[in-house]
């Protein structure tokens, strides 16, 4: 009996739906979607327990999203100085789920000449786009090497793939000097790609460059003075918008025409949350629009908190990907990072 109702109450709802909406009724356009709750943690890095910096795409073989991400050797021993931010492979994560719950994959096959470190290259912080003709491009930050500490160039390097696995043909990104990291790229409306990238010879400042192609670039100075990194656009409800990683929270900046950057005053998760490895700042994030909704996803590194938040051990330097949803009100982002994070990303358009 209760069966044979659901689909009357279910055309009643869609009626009652309509008919609201020509009456000019308010509808709640907050109210979660179905999908599965987030987990929190949402993924943890099973090699080195060292994920940071994700970014996210849709792998349409797998019917699935795939998160790459940096995978700092955490856990390893006897690695002094910076060197265990150093020897990096770049780790991928699956969802089977629409970005709820995630397992590891493995690490992206990256063939890189001597002139870039070769084996011995660090792989840091990609981005990941798909180019008009399905083919997959990625501008990966390469360090030349292992080192104790930060004084070394790095520079952008695109290289492609047709599976999302295995990436070939890397050249350089003619960009500002030999210091360039983080690459944020986004396609814009009238043609042609945008690229913003944090300028580590200027103060780390973001900079950004124009292509036609995914191939071709011309450097275009700077974009928002403010010291930072990571830098991630992405265009939502009307506007452009700009996170930086800050240090404390992450910035962020709106724009009509991705050119003119006007900062917002509060920062994004600056405060800690109270969920499980939640606990600290939110660092380097992506943000991906599915629908009308936007999702943003951090790394923290959750045992820098309490008396031992400054020490350099195992605990100190291990980092976790969490996810919360943005909120735009007024033209302003914001975030309930304890709530509960229900999400279903769908394909992209």
């Amino acid at each position: 009996m209760f069966i044979r109702l659901r689909p009357f109450a279910a055309m009643s709802a869609c009626l009652a739906l309509a008919l609201c909406a020509l009456a000019g009724c308010a509808v709640d356009r907050a109210a979660p979607q179905a999908g599965e709750v987030a987990a929190k943690p949402l993924f943890r890095d099973p090699v080195y327990d060292g994920a940071a910096d994700p970014t996210l795409i849709w792998n349409p073989a797998r019917g699935r999203w795939w998160m790459f991400y940096t995978n700092r050797r955490a856990t390893a021993t006897d690695l002094p100085g910076v060197s265990w931010v150093h020897g990096t492979r770049i780790g991928i994560a699956e969802s089977p789920d629409g970005g709820a719950h995630w397992t590891y994959v493995g690490t992206a096959d990256v063939d890189l000449p001597p002139e870039y470190g070769g084996a011995n290259a660090t792989h840091w912080a990609p981005d990941v786009v798909r180019g008009d003709d399905g083919t997959y491009h990625m501008f990966l930050t390469v360090v030349p090497g292992v080192f104790e500490d930060w004084g070394h160039p790095r520079v952008i390097v695109h290289l492609t793939s047709t599976d999302l696995r295995t990436w070939r043909h890397p050249v350089k990104v003619p960009l500002a000097n030999d210091k360039v990291i983080d690459p944020s790229l986004a396609r814009l409306p009238g043609g042609g790609w945008r690229m913003w990238y944090n300028n580590e010879r200027e103060g780390k400042t973001t900079y950004y460059a124009d292509s036609p192609d995914l191939v071709h670039w011309t450097d275009s100075g700077p974009a928002v003075a403010l010291r930072g990194e990571g830098p991630k656009v992405f265009r939502w409800r009307g506007a452009w918008w700009m996170i930086v990683d800050v240090w404390h929270g992450l910035a962020v900046f709106r724009s009509d025409d991705a050119l003119t950057w006007r900062p917002q005053a509060a920062t994004l998760l600056e405060q800690p949350g109270h969920g499980p490895d939640d606990g600290v700042m939110g660092g380097h994030a992506d943000v991906v629009v599915s629908g009308d909704r936007a999702y943003l996803f951090y790394f923290v590194h959750p045992g820098r908190q309490g008396p031992d938040a400054k020490r350099d051990g195992a605990e100190q330097r291990r980092s976790l990907i969490q996810v919360t949803e943005l909120i735009e009100e007024g033209g302003v982002l914001r975030t309930e990072r304890d709530a509960p994070v229900h999400i279903r990303l769908g394909p992209p358009a």
